[in-house]
């Protein structure tokens, strides 16, 4: 979904939020009134105003990310965990420390040198997995927040975030640590951290992928 779609869907429910029941036909095209944002802040307003799925009912906030809004590497993960939605924080836990670790010890870079966001904004009701719908209300943000930093590498975390943010469906073992073109951004996907502490042995395959990851910044 489109920036503009989101936009447009926006103005959708807040009309029907206080009665209306017919609008007058007009373009979902029309740039003058669905402009792409031309900054992070107005892309951070838009995304902590959000009401186009049911998640906006029960978070906390809007997790719209964190870090340096002109890095070379942006890291996208999947879902805003129940911890990160408590704390209102980021790199939380053992996975948090191991993402840290990645960037500071093997890419050589501070945490701030990079962006960190999520495809789902807003945590997920329970333990649940966010429904298609709800991922794809998410997605124009995004692509716009990608568009904005333009990034010189995409790091996807796991399975759910490369295949939500491209569409592919690949096996995920055969494109882990794969260089993708994605639009005009090189795109790396590497393992989850929360899946290298169950899977310790896997940690020397993510080292080679980071090492390849760091030929491209």
């Amino acid at each position: 979904m489109s920036y503009q779609n989101l936009i447009f869907l926006q103005n959708l429910y807040r009309l029907k939020s206080v009665g209306f029941k017919y609008v007058d036909m007009f373009s979902i095209n029309e740039t003058n009134l669905h402009m792409m944002p031309t900054s992070m802040q107005k892309l951070r307003d838009d995304i902590s105003s959000c009401h186009l799925c049911d998640l906006s009912k029960s978070r906390t906030q809007s997790m719209v990310g964190i870090g340096n809004e002109n890095a070379d590497v942006m890291i996208v993960d999947f879902v805003v965990s129940q911890l990160e939605d408590e704390q209102n924080s980021y790199y939380t836990a053992r996975s948090g420390e191991i993402l840290k670790k990645i960037c500071q010890n093997v890419l050589g870079l501070d945490i701030n040198d990079v962006y960190f966001t999520h495809i789902v904004k807003c945590k997920p009701l329970g333990s649940n997995t966010p429904s298609f719908s709800e991922c794809n209300s998410c997605k124009g943000y995004l692509l716009a927040q990608i568009d904005l930093i333009k990034p010189k590498v995409i790091i996807t975390l796991g399975r759910e975030a490369y295949e939500n943010l491209t569409g592919e469906l690949d096996s995920f073992e055969n494109i882990r640590g794969v260089v993708c073109d994605f639009k005009s951004y090189k795109l790396v996907p590497i393992y989850h951290p929360n899946y290298l502490l169950r899977n310790p042995e896997l940690k020397k395959i993510t080292l080679n992928d980071l090492n390849t990851i760091k030929r491209y910044i």
